[in-house]
């Protein structure tokens, strides 16, 4: 199966503080759905721009997508 990673934007000068704190809601319904995988992270782009995410197998990504809206989705290749 494939991985694919679910990316939620967020832009702004509070962006990475954002996006660590989205983390943090990721893990808990990776917690509470029981998920296979347990990837999750953030990571900067630029000063106004942070990214949170979480990896999910492909046949779970339509639940999951949903049920916590990504902005956008791509291949996970670690």
């Amino acid at each position: 199966m494939q991985k694919l990673k679910l990316i939620w934007d967020f832009r702004g000068p509070d962006a990475l503080k954002i996006a660590e704190h989205h983390e943090i809601h990721l893990k808990e319904y990776i917690k509470i759905q029981q998920l296979e995988l347990n990837i999750t992270g953030f990571e900067v782009i630029n000063d106004l721009h942070a990214i949170a995410f979480m990896v999910v197998i492909e046949n779970q990504m339509k639940p999951v997508r949903d049920a916590l809206k990504p902005h956008r989705g791509q291949l996970y290749n670690p």
